[in-house]
């Protein structure tokens, strides 16, 4: 197979009609992934990867042991942090309609070198990203039904037996996304606009309902009753954990842009749309949550989160029913998550630039899918769980290391990007398929830009940062302490010692072809 980067692509003849394949082949690469997505699809995509049920199941017990009721202050700012850096990636997805987004979008805008570093580092975040998802099970599944306790006794994933029965509802769930990534892309479309759906249908119930049942009024947030961290503004900065974790992935409208109809014109809108709800309806069900708590201060609220606050507030039949959307929105986002890591996997592999490339950039003619990355992703992923039943606080470490690597491989877009704005070398010209104006943010670029970049590196320190009081509360596991800065650590050094194998092995394979055969 021939392969290029994308410094040096050349246009091929475009593979059908369809408007998005003239897109594509403008950037050298045929048509190969199955275009069949239209605007809702696009919008599932990102939806489904942030998952606001999913996510803030997940964390809400975090946010809220650690912050108090002030934490929900956290959501806000992050949504706005996140707005900037989604509208940046509008302006890109219409520019750049490729499969591989951050890869590609870093790789045009600085040097293919710095580009494949933000795409490794989004790939292996990714990777993380499905794992941590996967483990979100546990926060419900117990909750529904005492069976799903595979192993002990305590459902708690705080505790050892509920680490590690979530390492295996983990494992399960993975098997299932992965034989879905391997069928079709319309199958895995069809799946992911019904669980959208059903998703969207459970979120505002649920906010309905805990609006509805409220204990206590919304100047409760001001508080910071049974905080961990002392002081408003360590609250919040740990509190925002559950924010950050929730608003990521927002890009993944972008990364099915190769499936997508009029990409130009639809991944734009759709990746703000996705961020925008999802932000929306996941702000209502945090504040729901404080008002209808049964009690801010017997414990609960820290441990059990979300799912004791339905099943309490609720009674068991309607929580036990929302509880169950919630458990095909983990399902569903699982599979979104796994969905954009195979894309980005196969998007670099086209391009010659991860080892195994052949097999990887290989795309089933008959189902449209990339089916060796669906079962790299699924392998890796499901690598990472046994972590848990090392220790419950694997779970943390996990959870917090995916959204710093993401964070990162978001600043290395926005910042090359603010570098040709101001550099006058980003244009705002072009036409979308339909001949409307590209996306554009005009004499805002600038401004935005740079707050979306700063807005980044600062909550990428923040997460990063090696609290001892969050990520190792008993003591004992140094590791799990700087687990998030040793993953990257370890990233980087593999990334780096791949290009120097990589380099040292072509150089001489070049010099010996002859210099008719270069000609």
């Amino acid at each position: 197979m021939t392969t290029t980067t994308p410094s040096d692509v050349r246009p091929d003849p475009p593979h059908s009609p369809d408007p998005g394949d003239g897109s594509l082949a403008e950037f050298g690469y045929r048509q190969e992934l199955h275009r069949s997505l239209g605007r809702y699809a696009s919008f599932a995509a990102g939806f489904s990867f942030i998952s606001v049920l999913t996510t803030v199941f997940q964390f809400f017990a975090f946010g809220y042991a650690f912050g108090g009721p002030v934490f929900f202050w956290a959501w806000p700012v992050v949504l706005v942090g996140q707005l900037l850096v989604a509208a940046c990636f509008a302006e890109l997805a219409a520019r750049y309609p490729i499969s591989g987004a951050i890869y590609q979008w870093s790789s045009r805008l600085s040097t293919p070198s710095f580009g494949w570093f933000a795409g490794w580092i989004m790939v292996i975040g990714q990777i993380v990203v499905v794992a941590a998802a996967a483990l979100a099970l546990q926060m419900v599944l117990p909750a529904i039904w005492s069976g799903f306790q595979l192993i002990g006794t305590d459902p708690a994933p705080t505790s050892p037996d509920g680490a590690a029965n979530a390492a295996l509802l983990g494992v399960l769930l993975l098997a299932l996304t992965t034989c879905v990534n391997l069928v079709d892309n319309r199958v895995m479309s069809v799946i992911n606009r019904v669980g959208v759906t059903a998703e969207i249908i459970g979120a505002l119930l649920i906010v309905v309902l805990l609006l509805t049942h409220s204990e206590r009024t919304p100047s409760i947030t001001f508080h910071t009753t049974g905080a961990a961290q002392s002081g408003l503004f360590g609250a919040l900065l740990v509190g925002s954990f559950t924010a950050a974790y929730v608003m990521i992935g927002f890009d993944s409208a972008g990364e099915m842009s190769e499936e997508t109809h009029h990409p130009r014109r639809t991944a734009p809108r759709t990746i703000l749309t996705a961020l925008g709800a999802a932000g929306l309806l996941g702000g209502l069900i945090v504040l729901g949550g404080l008002l209808a708590a049964p009690s801010l201060t017997d414990g609960r609220l820290g441990v059990d989160g979300l799912s004791y606050v339905l099943t309490s507030s609720l009674g068991d039949g309607v929580g036990k029913l929302l509880l169950a959307d919630v458990v095909v929105a983990i399902a569903v986002a699982t599979l979104a998550i796994q969905t954009a890591a195979c894309r980005m996997l196969f998007s670099m592999a086209r391009d010659g630039q991860l080892p195994f490339s052949g097999r990887l950039a290989r795309v089933n003619p008959r189902t449209g899918m990339p089916s060796a990355p669906a079962l790299v992703v699924g392998v890796l992923a499901a690598a990472l769980l046994p972590l848990n039943f090392a220790s419950p606080d694997a779970f943390l470490a996990i959870g917090t290391t995916c959204i710093v690597m993401l964070y990162l491989a978001y600043a290395m877009v926005t910042g090359p990007l603010l570098v040709r704005r101001l550099r006058g070398r980003f244009s705002s010209a072009g036409t979308d398929e339909t001949g409307a104006r590209l996306f554009s943010l005009g004499r805002w670029g600038v401004p935005v830009n740079a707050l979306a970049l700063l807005y980044g590196l600062l909550m990428t320190v923040n997460l990063a940062w090696p609290r001892a009081a969050v990520y190792d509360p008993a003591g004992g596991h140094w590791y799990f302490q700087w687990f998030t800065v040793l993953f990257l650590g370890a990233t980087l050094a593999v990334g780096v010692a791949f290009r120097t194998y990589r380099r040292r092995t072509s150089a001489p394979a070049a010099a010996a072809v002859p210099e008719t055969a270069v000609a």
